[in-house]
């Protein structure tokens, strides 16, 4: 398999690859870094096939990282940085990883993660000073193993997702082919580097030669400052992104041509208004190639719709389905058709397919469906076997037409397009009757000093679950949680409704910027059932 970056560096060398704050890397130079990069870590003594774990902050290290990893064949273990001591550790310990790397802040608690057979590399400048040594990449099929991901555990422990380099590229194609792709092209993107979301883009840019400017968070300042002084084409964001854009926002930059909206069902109320914000002439003045950017378009010209609803998961190696600008438009809560190459069906709880538009579970074939779980003594005994050469143990079979069971809970319309309804292991059953929380939740955000909710289901002796909620609304605000459970009377039906609310003025967010759901029914548990 060839070196994407390598490969790319070679065609368009001086075309921008990287923007950090202030800073900017060409190809050619990007690719210089990684081979210092690779260059300390082969002196270290990286290997071929080592897990290797990562735990930093996103910025040019972990960007480095990513690529030299894959150059010298070793298999990224992406951490996440909110996780507490001891699942960083239990996650260590399950892939056996070789390698921590990380720096000074994280390493502080370095004595508590790591076990004997991992050892700490500290990330420094030294890490990018230049080196006369080229590091060649290992020579290893597409269908070597680029990462292990762990999903977040939201259902049970983490599962870690064994994604190869065949999964990236058949879904960097597919995801080029639905939205189009621009020379020019510029992907803000604040998805943390441990989410398949964030990998993705990094790999992306450089099959195609576009840019990518990388933030460590979602900090409104930041990202505003980006969009309005960089030509910014492309962003993703999920709903509470978003939503916290359009409260800072009066229009959009004319650069950008698409958002991508996913990671959570996506109200149709906003997208509507992320759509009509006007757009404005943009004021950066340098363009990807370095040439002055200048829009000649009115502020008030009528510009295409810009929201773009996905559906993706980890073991897709991130999008599943998108709907382009205009049709999610006209048709508010679809997600539009499967991408090219990827299938999706509708399956009962025996797994028979059922016909539009009945609900069961959506279940994706493809080339983008990762290579399996991780198996903690299938891959140990393999890599103990033949450590370099045992190919099960560094790379999957070359199928290109893997299945995943999602565990999400949707249907098609006579259209073909795909609608979510919720995921399974967020499905409430009270009395015998589901509950899809998306729905409550909807029924919720029409009330005007709501602003965002989160319904789950928590343990009743009598019902089996009990709908309940937690509610953020708007500041200085009148309503109560009694005005709320009378407002979702008029609108849902009995079993639906909330028996409890609890009015937040924000509510707790996941790193990748979703409703922690799992904090909000913990929470909601001990307050009303404790």
């Amino acid at each position: 398999m060839p070196d994407w970056l390598a490969d790319r560096a070679q065609a368009t060398p001086q075309k921008l690859a990287l923007i950090i704050g202030k800073q900017r890397w060409n190809y050619s130079e990007l690719n210089q870094l990684v081979n210092a990069t690779c260059a300390k870590l082969k002196t270290e003594g990286v290997q071929p096939g080592d897990f290797v774990a990562v735990l930093l902050p996103n910025g040019l290290p972990y960007v480095c990282l990513v690529h030299a990893l894959a150059r010298l064949g070793a298999v990224l273990v992406p951490l996440n940085t909110r996780l507490t001591p001891a699942e960083i550790r239990w996650q260590l310990e399950h892939v056996n990883a070789r390698w921590l790397i990380t720096n000074e802040k994280f390493s502080q608690e370095a004595g508590e993660w790591l076990m004997v057979s991992c050892k700490l590399l500290m990330v420094n400048g030294a890490w990018f000073e230049p080196t006369k040594l080229t590091i060649n990449h290992s020579l290893f099929t597409i269908y070597h193993y680029q990462s292990i991901v762990f999903t977040s555990g939201t259902s049970g422990q983490p599962k870690g997702v064994l994604l190869t380099f065949a999964n990236h590229f058949w879904s960097a194609t597919a995801s080029a082919f639905r939205l189009g792709l621009d020379p020019n092209d510029i992907w803000l993107s604040v998805l943390p580097l441990y989410h398949v979301g964030g990998l993705a883009v990094l790999f992306r840019s450089a099959l195609y030669g576009t840019a990518v400017s990388l933030h460590p968070r979602f900090d409104l300042a930041t990202i505003n400052h980006d969009l309005d002084t960089n030509p910014i084409t492309l962003i993703s964001v999920v709903p509470t992104m978003l939503h916290r854009l359009l409260q800072t926002r009066t229009h959009w930059p004319a650069s950008l041509r698409l958002i991508l909206l996913g990671g959570a069902a996506a109200p149709p109320e906003l997208v509507a208004q992320a759509n009509a914000l006007p757009r404005a002439v943009s004021g950066n003045p340098l363009s990807v190639s370095g040439n002055p950017f200048t829009d000649y378009r009115s502020p008030t010209t009528d510009y295409p719709q810009l929201v773009a609803t996905t559906y993706g998961l980890t073991e897709a190696a991130s999008q599943v389905a998108t709907m382009l600008p205009a049709d999610a438009a006209r048709k508010p809560g679809s997600v539009g058709k499967p991408l090219m190459f990827t299938s999706v069906k509708i399956v009962d709880e025996k797994g028979k397919e059922r016909p539009s538009p009945e609900i069961g579970e959506i279940v994706v074939t493809g080339p983008t469906v990762m290579a399996g779980y991780f198996d903690k003594n299938f891959h140990h005994r393999g890599r103990r076997e033949r450590r370099e050469n045992e190919n099960s143990a560094l790379s999957a079979f070359s199928a290109v037409n893997n299945t995943i069971h999602t565990g999400d809970l949707g249907y098609l319309d006579t259209d073909g397009d795909l609608w979510i309804v919720q995921r399974r292991s967020d499905l409430i059953v009270s009395g015998g009757e589901n509950v899809y929380p998306a729905e409550v939740e909807a029924a919720l955000r029409q009330h005007p000093q709501v602003l965002e909710a989160c319904v789950v289901g928590i343990p009743d002796a009598e019902w089996g679950q009990r709908v309940v909620a937690m509610v953020q609304i708007t500041s200085n605000t009148t309503v109560s949680a009694a005005d709320l459970i009378t407002f979702c009377r008029e609108r849902l039906a009995g079993y639906k409704i909330p028996r409890q609310i609890e009015l937040v003025t924000e509510l707790p967010l996941t790193a990748s910027g979703k409703i922690g759901r799992k904090q909000v029914a913990e929470h909601l548990q001990s307050k009303f059932t404790g």
